[in-house]
């Protein structure tokens, strides 16, 4: 529409486009000024200007790479190569890793993209490409550095008298103190997944190991050997298989065990408060009431309630699921059960059946595809519930999540715990889906 069809439009027309056009830039208008509110609130411009982005580009790269750590120890005069630093992971003397060569007298360790060191007589030699060699030394516990450019320091290279930090690249971080040398070299992947570093399945190939479970010559005298291998892999001491099984199992018990409660208990209670059931006012005030004091309070509260009365464990985190959803399933229930259609319950009654036949034949057949797929439903909700509160200590897949995240070490094994969480969501969601079609549809 131009300028000269608007201005022959009716006076009123005109006015009440001007209005319709006026409430979306109000409403725009309106929101961004509280998003700009809430930002001045809570200090946005703040929080990005003090985050360290750098430390959690780091962290977020460890979940999928492993570092080996080289440590030559001056007071100790010993020489140490390990997986992430521990010591079921440790090289052993004639099995070095393939870019270390030498001993703890004399050393050579290549590196990625051109980066070299080389060790010898107490003199740590690191050559930097497009640089030069760096020449690091220690004389009466004081640290020297000699540059190969003293106008130019490289990036990422810092030094004092007492300590030389060089961390260039992602890839490899070299530390000379007072008391050690100090090489942490980084590789994709996840280090030793399968079996421990000194397992004698741990190079095996998925065919070799195979054909020593088809193998009539056994490992052990007093066991198969698929057993010898699966104890091997479910007993591992880092990667702890079997622990977190037995947490995603405790994780459905505290999810399952929750929820059967929280039904067990509101559907009884939702006939107590349904209008059309219960003529008492006062016992379905009472209860209804009940039921939003025990929602009112998040399962979070009562699982820190719940852990101060009983302790930690996986009941703890049951129970505060029980009180949660008591609750909310039972108020679900009440209106269910208010909106059922009279004339199926007066058919049933007209035969001369008994109140409890009314009740199994007249109403639970209208409300049982709403019961099934409410109570499902709160059961894989609860299945990720059930995470949060084994993180408070109640146990299961979320307290072993806690438990790596606060090590900030091995952040590979919160990933891995993190994918089997969303895997168990995933596998719990498509069996409350198909478990729904068949219950509803048939």
């Amino acid at each position: 529409m131009n300028h000269y069809e608007y201005k022959n439009l009716p006076s009123d027309l005109r006015s009440s486009l001007r209005k319709q056009s006026l409430l979306p830039i109000l409403i725009c208008t309106f929101a961004l000024s509280y998003i700009l509110y809430v930002g001045y609130i809570f200090e946005i411009t703040k929080l990005f200007r003090e985050a360290k982005i750098e430390r959690g580009a780091l962290l977020a790269s460890d979940m999928f790479s492993y570092k080996t750590h080289t440590t030559l120890n001056f007071k100790k005069d010993s020489l140490t190569i390990a997986v992430e630093g521990e010591r079921g992971s440790t090289y052993k003397l004639d099995n070095y890793p393939d870019w270390f060569i030498g001993d703890k007298d004399k050393f050579e360790i290549i590196l990625r993209n051109g980066f070299k060191l080389r060790y010898e007589k107490s003199v740590l030699y690191y050559f930097v490409p497009n640089y030069g060699e760096i020449e690091i030394s220690k004389n009466n516990d004081q640290i020297f550095v000699d540059l190969p450019n003293k106008n130019l320091l490289p990036e990422g290279i810092r030094f004092s008298e007492l300590k030389f930090d060089a961390r260039p690249h992602f890839e490899h971080r070299i530390q000379y103190s007072r008391s050690k040398i100090e090489i942490h070299y980084y590789e994709f992947g996840w280090e030793n997944f399968w079996f421990p570093m000194h397992s004698p399945f741990n190079n095996l190939s998925f065919v070799n190991l195979w054909e020593l479970i088809l193998s009539s010559d056994r490992i052990k005298a007093d066991e198969s050997n698929f057993i010898t291998i699966f104890n091997e892999f479910w007993n591992h001491p880092d990667w702890q298989h079997g622990d977190l099984a037995v947490a995603v199992l405790e994780t459905i018990l505290m999810a399952f065990l929750g929820t059967l409660v929280a039904t067990l208990v509101g559907l009884p209670l939702a006939f107590a408060a349904a209008q059309n059931i219960n003529p008492s006012k006062l016992t379905r005030f009472g209860i209804k009431r009940f039921f939003d004091f025990v929602r009112g309070l998040d399962y979070l509260i009562w699982s820190l309630i719940f852990i101060r009365s009983f302790g930690l464990g996986p009941l703890t985190g049951a129970l505060a699921i029980a009180f949660t959803d008591t609750g909310t399933l039972g108020k679900l229930f009440t209106e269910a059960l208010e909106n059922v259609e009279k004339k199926e319950r007066e058919g049933v009654q007209a035969t001369g059946a008994t109140p409890v036949q009314q009740f199994r034949f007249g109403i639970i057949p209208q409300i049982s595809p709403i019961l099934v797929s409410q109570i499902l439903y709160y059961f894989e909700s609860n299945t990720r519930s059930a995470t949060v509160i084994g993180a408070l200590g109640a146990g299961g897949i979320g307290l072993m999540l806690v438990q790596t995240m606060r090590t900030r070490r091995d952040w590979e094994n919160s990933l891995y715990i993190i994918i089997v969480a969303l895997i168990l969501v995933f596998l719990i969601d498509n069996l409350s889906s198909r478990l729904r079609k068949k219950l509803i549809r048939g």
